[in-house]
């Protein structure tokens, strides 16, 4: 007996969690570093120009494909593709990616997002009160994560214990599915994140001048560090493949999740102006809300060098090591530290719940297994992948699971998906499609960019990031010699894992075909 397929509960649910899946950590950790470092307010013009160019037009792709596909009850790519395709018979295998990829995030970034749960209890508690500079705060981090043994932690095991508890948060969720478990959380999530996210960001504007021995370190020289553009910048291909980026990773689109999200929608929902409100909530909480806290408070505290100092150390630092030490000079930084974590811990669980929809909705659609029985599969499963990411921190792997799983299949995976909408499935009838149940029409000039400009600047992506960075990658030019076994070991698991969602997929399909010819 077929197993009856779920449906998002209101309008406002499905917006409330395609937002929560691309409001993350990045938006409030990544963004504020990439804008930094890549040429300040210069770098938010190809950011806005991959924003009209690539994620719009690939949010309005995703979300048009997932409605489709949904009305022939397939909820992920493989079966999505093969409905758009069907005298292919292999195309339903570059869907794999729509789920590999998502299993890959998930399997680390549920550990990184136990970070910001254990943070939120060491503020409130002044557990890493003592640490108050950056050495003694990267030293509270190393420990904690197990890196170092020190006076902070002796060994894994508080990291381990807020781990299981994300892990069994993030399963209980998805447990009780898309009505019950992601659109409930979703609709308490995200307007918690944005009152906490509001909170923060009018404390830091009325930061003032803390040290008046020091004028120039005020709020607004430290927006200004942030938003003053330097055209210079604009000449590197570095800062428009860095701001392309940040726009695959903060919209979460190249993925898979939006397409298995816009499965569980009605014929007629409109998906133009839900995937706009949708866009519209994400660019609020990473340009407005994450652009205003970190970076700002930084300047006032450490000043331009030491902020240039903090940006590129990367947003592990920025979010761990520098925002604790600021809340750590104003009056209630326990209170404004444990907001601060909650808010990330927020954004990070409705991003990755969103990740293993996909391979529940793999399993309930194509092998028609229970809700129950999926999770109770993937629960097993994600978890024994996840401990790599863990035990091997240090090693690279996370690294290399970010970047195979969280960017390189984007970007492929998107390229495949705009292609087959445009060029195979037809313009024509893809324009028709996404206008469905439309409350307002997309501007007529996005039927050119959808159909030309949109994959030329995905294949400009590949290619510039071939000839500058894919040799020495794959060649492992830029990883220790001490850390390449466990390097090369991460890729034989991803490839592995890979191997075995091709087969399912392939057993699945022939099951299908049995049951036809019977």
């Amino acid at each position: 007996m077929a197993n009856k397929r779920q449906a998002w509960g209101t309008r406002l649910g499905i917006i409330m969690a395609v937002a929560g899946s691309a409001v993350g950590l990045g938006n409030f950790l990544r963004f504020p570093v990439q804008a930094a470092s890549n040429g300040g307010g210069a770098f938010m013009i190809p950011y806005f120009v991959s924003l009209f160019l690539l994620g719009i037009p690939l949010m309005w792709v995703e979300w048009t494909l997932g409605r489709f596909g949904g009305g022939f009850e397939h909820g992920t790519a493989p079966g999505i593709f093969h409905t758009i395709v069907q005298k292919n018979r292999f195309i339903k295998y570059f869907g794999v990616i729509g789920i590999f990829g998502p299993l890959v995030i998930f399997i680390y970034y549920t550990y990184v997002e136990s970070w910001t749960l254990a943070y939120s209890f060491f503020a409130i508690t002044g557990r890493y009160a003592g640490a108050n500079t950056q050495a003694a705060m990267q030293s509270f981090l190393k420990g904690f994560q197990g890196l170092e043994s020190n006076q902070y932690f002796s060994n894994l095991g508080p990291a381990y214990i807020f781990f299981l508890i994300t892990f069994l948060a993030n399963i209980t969720v998805i447990y009780y599915g898309i009505k019950g478990g992601i659109e409930k959380l979703c609709n308490i999530a995200m307007p918690l994140l944005f009152a906490f996210g509001m909170i923060i960001m009018v404390r830091v504007l009325f930061l003032g001048t803390p040290d008046l021995s020091k004028p120039a370190w005020n709020l607004v020289n430290g927006l200004g560090f942030l938003w003053n553009p330097d055209f210079s910048a604009l000449k590197s291909a570095k800062v428009w493949l860095a701001a392309a980026g940040q726009i695959f990773f903060t919209l979460s689109v190249g993925i898979g999740v939006i397409l298995t999200y816009a499965s569980y929608l009605k014929k007629g929902d409109d998906v133009v102006l839900s995937g706009l409100t949708a866009v519209s909530m994400n660019e609020f909480a990473e340009v407005i809300i994450g652009g205003c806290i970190v970076i700002p408070a930084a300047f006032v505290f450490f000043g331009p060098a030491g902020t240039e100092a903090i940006a590129k150390g990367g947003a592990f630092n920025l979010g761990f090591v520098t925002v604790p030490l600021i809340f750590g000079h104003i009056p209630a930084g326990a209170f404004f530290g444990c907001i601060w974590f909650l808010l990330l811990f927020l954004a990070g669980i409705t991003s990755s719940v969103s990740l293993a929809q996909p391979a529940v909705a793999f399993l309930e659609d194509e092998f028609n297994v229970s809700r129950k029985k999926s999770v109770t599969i993937l629960g097993i499963a994600a978890f024994i992948l996840s401990q790599p990411a863990i035990f091997l921190l240090g090693k690279g792997v996370v690294n290399e699971l970010d970047f195979w799983g969280g960017t390189f299949c984007l970007v492929v995976f998107a390229t495949i998906e705009v292609i087959l909408f445009a060029w195979v499935f037809g313009m024509e009838k893809a324009w028709q499609e996404i206008h469905r149940g439309a409350d307002m029409a997309v501007p007529k000039v996005y039927k050119f960019i959808i159909k030309y400009i949109t994959p030329l600047f995905l294949f400009c992506i590949l290619g510039f990031w071939l000839y500058q960075d894919g040799i020495p990658t794959i060649l492992m030019k830029n990883v220790s010699l001490a850390d390449r076994p466990f390097v090369l070991g991460t890729r034989v698991f991803l490839i592995f894992i890979f191997i075995v969602l091709a087969v399912m997929v392939k057993i699945a399909w022939s099951k299908k075909r049995g049951r036809k010819v019977s």
